[in-house]
C-alpha cells in the first residue's frame, strides 16, 4: 500500500495541489496536517487527482473540505481528473454535506451564566403574559358558549370526561390506598411511643381529607391527563390541523381546549372524593392490622372527631387544581413548534409547571383557610 501524499507545485501558470497514493479513510491521518495547512496563493488553484491510486468517501470529504476552504478564501478551484470518476465521487460528497453549520457550543464563564439567568428571567415574564392571554381567550370562548348552547361540543366533553375521569380511577384508587396504608403505619409507629395510638384515626382523616387526597390526585392527573392534553393538541399543531380548523372557521380553543378544561373541572372533584374513600380504607385496614383498631371503632372515631369542613376544604380545591392543570397543558400545546422534539419538550414542561402551580395554589389555600380559622 502506498501512503497518500500532498505536494504543492507553484512552477506552472497556476498553483497546483497534486495528490498521490491511496487516499482512503484508514490512511487519512498521514495527510491530515498537510490538508489543514495547504493554502496556495493564486486566483485559480488546480487539484490534480490523476495520480491517486484509490479514493473513498473519507478522502473525498477531505478534498471537498479543502475545496470549500479555498473557495471561501476567494480562489477558484479546478479538479483535474482524466477519467472523471474521482470528481464524481467528490461532487456526490459535496452534495450530501449539510448546508447549515452546527450550533456553536455555549459560552462558559460567569458573564454568560449571568446573562443566561437574565434571559430566563425575562422569559418567565413573557411566558406569564402568554399564559394570562391564553386564559383570557379560554374564558372568552366559555362565555360565548354559555350564551350560545348550540356551540357546546357535547360528544367531545363526554369523551374527555371518560378519558380523564373514569379511566383514571384504578391508578387513583391504588395510589390513595397505599398512601393511607403508609400514613397509618408511620403514624402508629410514632404515636405508640406516647400511648396515643387511637389518634391515628384523626391523623389519617385530616391528612387525607384536607390535603393529601386531592393533592396527590391532582399530581397523578397532571402526569396522566395533562401530558396527554399537551401531546395530543401539540401533535395536531405539528400536522397543521389547527391551521386547517381556522381555515374552516373553527376556533381551536372552543373545539379542543374547552372540552378538556370543563371535563377535568367536573371529574377531578369526583376523583378526589374516590381518593379520599380509598385512602381512608387503606388507613383503616392498616390500623386494624397494626394497632388493633377495629373498623367500627375507626368509623366511630372518624364521625365524632373529624369535622366535615376538612372534606369540604379538599373539595373546594379540586376545581381550581383542575383548571390549572388543563389550562397549562393546553397552553403548552399551543407553544409547540413544527417538530416531534418540540412536542416531547413541551409535554415535559407542562407536567412540571402544572405540578408546581398546583402546589403553589395548595399553599395559598392553606394560608387562606388558616387565616379564616378553618
Amino acid at each position: 500500500m502506498s501512503t497518500p501524499t500532498l505536494t504543492l507545485d507553484d512552477s506552472g501558470p497556476a498553483p497546483a495541489i497534486r495528490l498521490t497514493g491511496r487516499l482512503v479513510t484508514e490512511h487519512l491521518g498521514h495527510v491530515e496536517r498537510a490538508f489543514a495547512t495547504a493554502s496556495p496563493q493564486g486566483g485559480t488553484v488546480r487539484i490534480d487527482l490523476d495520480a491517486l491510486e484509490a479514493l473513498d468517501t473519507g478522502g473525498a470529504w477531505m478534498i471537498a473540505d479543502l475545496k470549500a476552504r479555498l473557495e471561501a478564501a476567494g480562489d477558484r478551484v479546478d479538479l483535474i481528473d482524466t477519467d472523471g470518476q474521482r470528481a464524481e465521487l467528490i461532487d456526490a460528497v459535496i452534495a450530501a454535506l449539510p448546508e447549515e453549520e452546527g450550533l456553536e457550543a455555549p459560552a462558559r464563564g460567569l458573564v454568560p451564566w449571568l446573562a443566561g439567568i437574565g434571559e430566563k428571567t425575562a422569559g418567565v415574564g413573557a411566558s406569564a403574559m402568554s399564559l394570562m392571554s391564553f386564559v383570557g381567550q379560554t374564558l372568552a370562548s366559555l362565555v360565548t358558549c354559555l350564551f350560545r348552547p348550540r356551540r357546546w361540543r357535547t360528544a367531545a366533553l363526554v369523551s374527555q370526561m371518560e378519558e380523564t375521569g373514569f379511566n383514571a380511577i384504578p391508578i387513583v384508587v391504588l395510589m390513595s390506598f397505599l398512601i393511607g396504608v403508609v400514613l397509618s403505619f408511620q403514624g402508629a409507629s410514632q404515636l405508640r411511643q406516647f400511648g396515643a395510638e387511637v389518634f391515628v384515626v384523626d391523623l389519617i382523616a385530616i391528612s387525607i381529607l384536607r390535603e393529601l387526597g386531592i393533592l396527590l390526585t391532582a399530581i397523578i392527573v397532571a402526569g396522566r391527563s395533562g401530558s396527554a392534553f399537551t401531546a395530543s393538541i401539540g401533535s395536531m399543531k405539528v400536522r397543521e390541523e389547527l391551521d386547517a380548523m381556522r381555515t374552516l372557521g373553527l376556533d381551536p380553543i372552543e373545539v379542543l381546549v374547552l372540552p378538556r378544561v370543563i371535563a377535568l373541572v367536573i371529574m377531578l372533584p369526583i376523583l378526589g372524593f374516590i381518593a379520599n374513600v380509598s385512602g381512608l380504607l387503606g388507613g383503616a385496614i392498616m390500623s386494624w392490622i397494626e394497632l388493633g383498631v377495629s373498623p367500627s371503632m375507626f368509623i366511630t372515631r372518624l364521625q365524632e372527631n373529624t369535622d366535615v369542613w376538612h372534606l369540604i376544604i379538599g373539595m373546594i380545591k379540586a376545581p381550581v387544581f383542575a383548571a390549572i392543570i388543563a389550562t397549562v397543558a393546553c397552553w403548552q400545546a399551543m407553544q409547540v413548534q413544527s417538530s416531534a422534539d418540540s412536542v416531547g419538550r413541551h409535554t415535559t414542561i407542562s407536567v412540571v409547571q402544572s405540578i408546581f402551580l398546583v402546589i403553589v395554589a395548595d399553599a395559598v389555600f392553606s394560608i387562606f383557610f388558616a387565616e379564616l380559622g378553618l
